[in-house]
């Protein structure tokens, strides 16, 4: 009985978040909540469901702070022009040269990525590329394609969404997780910048390398917005560079907690980019909503895990599922779990993925003597796909500015992120971070 409410509730869930009859914060929190109310009725699970659930709770908590502080900063750092100077040098480097344009854009998605926005990357990187393709007749595709492919790889931060729910759900150390997801993206990102060199190389001989003078490269960096100027500190530019660069030096090396990192950077940010406590009370409030969004759908997954966990439901998922998977391929389940989360983050929402199939996918692989950190990894490798999907909301965003069709977007961007995929699965494997072979 244990087993049959275990499976009914990931199908509840997973039927409610894709169908969107409930937000997946709401979900996470009452259909753990119901069944194992149900199972406590009928004499199935233990009765101390607020005592599981604030357990839960209790282990996700620092990462749910972590990722406040996280969102915040480079949220601050964007409204300082952090990376303003990138795009502007970037833009005077390209000039005319389809080569250099196409290897700007790569970079600037890249750094702006940093802030694991998707919405806030395309902002940036078309409001600064766009017009740029345009007065030179380059193909839009590229810039669609390079875009989403960086942020893509800068998504698996731990800051970002799909991360920060593997790390959720599998009660993980971010800065374990981080040092094992790396290699692949550094690996992945200098494909991406000859992936760009290949695409302008093709530019180049349709088109040539054509001529910007000084007005035309100054009107393409220029802010014309003046709310959006107000918020520029120019003259901080290098504190805000060193700061910001110090802070990731330190988060991959494990020097501080992350946690602690993110809350004293946040703090140092606001105090020298912004004098005026009004001013650093404004900035906090106009960035807190994306940072509270992702948070308190971090604390719901800890009310869900909670649950599945402290009723037994999760012991019962696992022994299901071993049960009906072949004992031989129990070796191969690092890699079957990377290769599943492919088509697993493309087809369903993050939400309903890492809060509804991660858990019984985990649950298996560690009977198979897998590591949840290994299996948390690996369930983030698929993420190569998961931005090209109709479920994700930004890319809408991204093809209206474009101009694109979805379909020949997910086709030209979807083989290129064939090789990220693959980098990412060799790359674990050659440095240890998932056994591909038990």
């Amino acid at each position: 009985m244990a087993t049959f409410l275990a499976y009914l509730m990931v199908i509840v869930f997973m039927f409610l978040v894709i169908r969107k009859k409930l937000t997946p914060f709401s979900a996470l929190v009452l259909v753990p909540l119901v069944f194992a109310s149900l199972g406590a009725i009928f004499d199935i699970f233990p009765t101390n469901i607020g005592e599981m659930a604030v357990e839960g709770i209790k282990d996700v908590s620092t990462t749910g702070i972590m990722l406040f502080f996280a969102i915040l900063y480079f949220a601050i750092m964007l409204n300082a022009g952090l990376f303003d100077p990138v795009t502007s040098a970037m833009i005077r480097f390209a000039k005319g040269d389809p080569v250099k344009i196409l290897l700007g854009t790569a970079i600037v998605a890249a750094a702006v990525s940093l802030n694991g926005d998707g919405t806030t990357t395309t902002l940036i990187t078309c409001t600064a590329f766009i017009p740029i393709y345009k007065k030179l007749n380059l193909k839009m595709m590229n810039l669609g394609v390079l875009v989403i492919l960086m942020n893509t790889i800068m998504n698996l931060l731990p800051w970002g969404g799909p991360t920060a729910r593997a790390i959720a759900v599998l009660d993980l150390n971010e800065q374990a997780v981080l040092q094992g997801l790396v290699p692949g993206m550094v690996v992945s990102v200098i494909y991406m910048l000859f992936v760009a060199y290949y695409l302008g190389v093709k530019e180049r001989k349709r088109i040539g390398i054509q001529t910007l003078t000084n007005k035309d490269i100054k009107e393409l960096i220029t802010i014309t917005d003046p709310e959006e100027l107000a918020l520029r500190r120019p003259k901080k530019i290098w504190i805000n560079a060193i700061m910001t660069i110090a802070l990731v030096i330190m988060l991959v090396f494990g020097t501080f907690p992350s946690v602690f990192l993110f809350l004293a950077g946040t703090t140092l940010a606001l105090v020298i980019n912004y004098d005026s406590l009004k001013d650093q009370k404004q900035r906090i409030q106009d960035n807190a909503g994306d940072a509270v969004q992702v948070v308190i759908l971090v604390l719901g997954a800890g009310i869900f895990m909670g649950l599945f966990t402290g009723t037994g439901m999760a012991d019962s998922l696992a022994v299901s599922l071993t049960s009906i998977i072949p004992e031989s391929w129990g070796r191969f389940w690092g890699l079957i779990v990377a290769l599943l989360s492919a088509p697993g983050t493309f087809f369903l929402s993050n939400d309903a993925f890492y809060f509804g199939v991660l858990p019984v996918l985990a649950e298996a692989g560690i009977k198979y003597g897998f590591t949840a950190r290994q299996l948390g990894i690996a369930s983030l490798l698929g993420q190569a796909f998961h931005l090209l999907s109709p479920l994700v909301a930004f890319i809408y965003l991204l093809l209206n500015l474009t101009g694109l069709d979805m379909g020949e977007w997910q086709k030209e961007s979807g083989k290129w992120a064939l090789g990220i995929f693959v980098i990412f699965i060799l790359v674990a494997g050659a440095t240890g971070a998932i056994p591909l072979i038990k």
